[in-house]
């Protein structure tokens, strides 16, 4: 089958702009930031295909085939030509699914596996894992933090217009950005004090305070967090109307974040801004590989119990999806036989 692919370089520099594109996953809201993110940076024309799997087949994924229900390739069904160019693929119930759209599409198709799919590194012609996973291999990108939608572009764009309620909040403004117990992290009461003792050292130094709870956040947490900023400036989302995640992201002048979320920590590096770090009980080793490495990077520092001086150091922003991306181009134009080198650099 033909390819969509365009035949010279897109005006924009990014050589699959426009490419189609099938982003497959389990619809999870990590994996959905992480693999939207990246397509944007690429500048594809995606569609979403959400996929499940029921039974045995959720117990041998990701090993095992498509279920019969899915009719692949039939028309009509979420899964019918046109093929993509690309697909991006992350979770294990997607690796059945890349791998019966790459047996039916051929060599023209691109695939791309975020995570390790645990089946080896022929499952895609890229393979991205972030540096504190343990897979490698020659089709193995990485990098320390993982993509999300956040690139420079819509940070300035974010940055550009500042909401009345968060203009009206005092410099330093700190972004309080709390996750909640999981099978790494304990969250004990001792833990939860340590926290609240921080941030009410912080308010001390007359800093403001922009806060938000995720769906693992505990009660305690976020009543200890209330307690130690309600003298001071603040907004706390109540979880009620949209998050207002992006725009506290935004315009923040540094942040407090929870170790055990991994997405939210990378993805305040991006803004070249201080990231405090508050490290509850627990950690398994791949979390505190990755903490470690933003530490030695200068993006994150450790929050300690007591803060005596306002957060002000700063690094070059890390912008793992644009990397990510870059490299995705690179080897799919290598990859591309139609592709001349005077093509490539038109």
């Amino acid at each position: 089958m033909t390819s969509d692919a365009p035949s010279r370089i897109h005006p924009s520099g990014r050589p699959l702009a426009g490419a189609r594109c099938w982003i497959i996953s389990e619809a999870k809201a990590g994996m959905d930031t992480q693999t939207r993110g990246l397509a944007e940076a690429l500048g594809v024309d995606y569609e979403m295909k959400r996929v499940t799997l029921d039974g045995v087949k959720k117990w041998t994924a990701p090993w095992g085939r498509v279920p019969k229900r899915a009719a692949f390739a039939a028309p009509g069904t979420s899964f019918c030509p046109p093929w993509p160019t690309i697909a991006i693929a992350t979770g294990r119930a997607s690796i059945p699914y890349l791998r019966e759209l790459r047996r039916r599409a051929g060599p023209s198709l691109f695939t791309v596996v975020l995570l390790d799919p645990q089946t080896g590194p022929g499952t895609a012609d890229v393979i991205w894992v972030p540096e504190h996973d343990r897979r490698r291999g020659p089709n193995v990108y990485t990098t320390p933090t993982s993509p999300h939608g956040f690139s420079p572009e819509r940070i300035a764009k974010l940055r550009a217009t500042t909401p009345p309620d968060i203009a009206a909040l005092p410099h330093p403004r700190i972004a309080v950005l709390l996750g909640g117990k999981n099978g790494s992290y304990a969250f004990s009461d001792a833990d939860d004090q340590r926290l609240q003792t921080a941030l009410q050292s912080l308010a001390k130094l007359g800093a403001s305070f922009m806060i938000t709870p995720s769906r693992r956040t505990h009660p305690r947490l976020l009543e200890v967090t209330d307690g130690a900023t309600r003298d001071s400036p603040r907004i706390l989302w109540d979880g009620t109307g949209d998050n207002p995640y992006p725009d506290f992201f935004a315009h923040a002048d540094a942040f407090v974040v929870t170790a055990d979320s991994v997405n939210m920590t990378g993805e305040c590096c991006a803004t070249g801004r201080p990231v405090y770090v508050f490290h509850p009980t627990g950690g398994k080793p791949k979390f505190q590989r990755f903490h470690a490495k933003l530490e030695e990077l200068n993006a994150t520092r450790r929050l300690p119990e007591i803060v005596e001086r306002l957060p002000a150091w700063s690094y070059a922003p890390i912008d793992a999806t644009g990397l990510i991306a870059r490299e995705i181009e690179r080897r799919w134009l290598k990859r591309c036989t139609w592709t001349t080198p005077e093509r490539a650099t038109e």
